[in-house]
């Protein structure tokens, strides 16, 4: 069908409710909007599910988590009744129509025989992923938008080893999710019959205490923090999401007493009516924060996403006020002191492996070579972080010490195998407490891993193309830089273009070819001639095409005029696609 006999469809059957009709009519001059809804389905990719809550086939609603669930329900039938019976734990957060959606699932699954788990209340994604190991579910699903605006809610799968799913079992449930051609396939059955059935079960809180007494073993300072106790200060905001209760528990178990919470941002609100955006990311969502750190004197600000899986933070500076920092320096900082505390300890693993993405600083790997610890890059996205958990640590290889991607997602351990905001807030709480305690703010510290490390300067830049004509232009703009292997910037020599859609790396000096190892994706990564580089692609999760640049130089003002002077004139390359 064309978009417009979908609309209709959806319009006329019986199977829709009479609200998803009512917004349908409220729409039916305006043809763009139309199609926009109906053009496609919403893509079930590797980042699972994620659109604009509403009615249509290109829309995030109960219809069509039901239809995805019913694919995943095929899916884990497929594999067996011992399967089924593991079942699916079930996790969401504080968004518009988030519970609905995680109910509209249970509902589906308990109708198709699987064991179902669900919280009773909003949970970061890393819970999600500690509970199916600790529950030995077959797999999970988080009900969550992450950091998208308010508009937006989506449905992530996980695996059974607490993982989001790789392309190749992606492939699979998205033919499953396909094959569901028509609502009327899809089992469902009522709250009450699922609770009568015994499949549909609720968590209780062992799991919170497991999950707490697990991550408190990554401290390595616990006596520094009870020295400091009086003499630091933390201001904390949830943006308003699932971290507010387990943010603040840990903060409390581990010692730290003086933490104060944005009250306008601490309770769930899934329209997040102080927020622009509930991005960490985001120097605009501390406005409140920054008040109240002024007026406690705080020593640090934690920011949350809604699910909990991102953490940024804003940190004192004797000289700026307050400072905040990028999700490459608060890695760094977390790598630091890691590596440092672990050596001097004498308990860092001969046979340690630290894990980046590709468009993570490359300051990370400097760091790791003085102690001669492993760096293995990932494409873009957790779950291969937790792959090579999986591959290298769980099977007795190496021993996992760190994993983080600069979009702020930081995991310490082998606990969960997605970015937890939970552990990462107690961690560079305890990091900050540790340097106050010698006298140093984190940006003391900073300026001392760039003396001894080298001076970086990073930037990532999004263009938003939203839409079908947005996504035509993303891949327009892919397609034409694809085009140039000759590619040439003033100042610069670009020594390789690695081409992850290819699997290839062509070197430009010598016209050679060499294969890339990592999986197919639609990125173009650029290395120049002074280790500086810059990277395109677009987003998984995001209408956007992002671009990311670093580079070094011989002091912070040097990296800061060569970064100007680069950015320019990739973001001039890229308005010229």
């Amino acid at each position: 069908m064309d978009f417009y006999s979908k609309y209709m469809y959806w319009l006329e059957n019986d199977y829709f409710d009479e609200d998803t009709k009512k917004e349908l009519l409220s729409i039916k001059d305006d043809k763009k909007e139309i199609e926009d809804r109906f053009y496609k389905d919403l893509e079930f990719g590797t980042a699972g599910l994620r659109g604009i809550i509403g009615a249509g086939t290109n829309r995030m609603n109960k219809y069509i988590v039901r239809k995805v669930s019913q694919g995943l329900s095929d899916y884990i039938n497929k594999k067996g009744k011992i399967f089924a019976k593991r079942g699916i734990v079930i996790a969401y957060d504080s968004r518009r129509k988030s519970q609905e959606f995680a109910l509209e699932a249970a509902l589906v699954f308990t109708a198709n025989g699987i064991t179902t788990w669900c919280f009773d209340e909003i949970k970061p994604v890393s819970v999600l992923s500690f509970t199916i190991r600790y529950l030995e579910a077959i797999a999970g699903v988080a009900i969550t938008a992450s950091h998208n605006p308010k508009e937006y809610n989506g449905y992530k799968v996980y695996g059974e080893d607490g993982a989001q799913l790789l392309p190749d079992e992606s492939d699979i449930l998205s033919r499953e999710i396909e094959n569901v051609k028509d609502f009327s396939q899809v089992k469902i059955i009522s709250k009450e019959e699922a609770v009568k059935s015994g499949l549909l079960k609720i968590i209780d809180k062992t799991i919170d205490d497991r999950f707490m007494e697990t991550i408190k073993k990554y401290s390595l300072n616990t006596e520094i923090i009870k020295k400091q106790n009086n003499n630091f200060t933390i201001v904390y905001t949830p943006l308003n999401g699932a971290g507010n209760k387990p943010v603040r528990r840990i903060l409390k178990e581990i010692g730290f007493n003086n933490v104060h919470v944005v009250k306008e941002q601490e309770n769930p609100d899934p329209e997040f009516s102080n927020l622009k955006m509930p991005n960490p990311e985001d120097i605009n969502v501390y406005t409140l924060a920054l008040e109240l750190a002024k007026t406690k004197d705080a020593d640090i600000i934690i920011g949350t996403d809604p699910d909990s899986d991102r953490m940024g933070i804003v940190v004192k500076d004797k000289e700026e006020g307050y400072k905040p920092l990028t999700g490459n320096q608060i890695g760094c900082l977390m790598l630091y002191y890691l590596l440092s505390q672990n050596k001097e300890k004498g308990i860092l693993p001969s046979n340690g492996f630290v894990v980046k993405t590709i468009v993570t600083t490359e300051l990370a790997r400097k760091i790791c070579e003085k102690y001669e610890i492993t760096v293995i890059e990932v494409l873009t996205g957790f779950k291969y972080i937790a792959e090579k958990i999986r591959l290298l640590d769980d099977s007795g290889k190496m021993k996992f010490i760190m994993g983080f991607e600069e979009s702020y997602g930081f995991l310490i351990g082998t606990f969960a195998r997605d970015k937890d905001a939970v552990s990462a807030s107690m961690f560079i709480s305890e990091i900050a407490a540790y340097y106050k305690s010698m006298g140093k703010t984190l940006t003391d510290v900073l300026d001392e891993i760039n003396e001894i490390y080298g001076y970086n300067d990073v930037d990532v830049i999004s263009y938003t193309l939203e839409g079908k004509e947005g996504l035509k232009k993303m891949l327009a703009i892919m397609d034409k830089l694809r085009e140039n292997k000759d590619i040439r910037i003033d100042g610069y020599k670009v020594k390789a273009i690695r081409d992850y859609l290819s699997g290839e790396r062509y070197i430009l000096e010598t016209k050679e070819k060499e294969v890339l190892e990592l999986p197919k994706s639609n990125v173009l990564y650029y290395e120049l001639n002074d280790n500086s580089w810059f990277c395109i692609r677009p987003s998984g999760t995001e209408p956007k095409i992002k671009i990311y640049i670093e580079v070094f130089g011989a002091n912070k003002n040097d990296a800061s005029e060569k970064l100007k002077d680069l950015k320019a004139k990739v973001l001039g390359i890229i308005n010229c696609c």
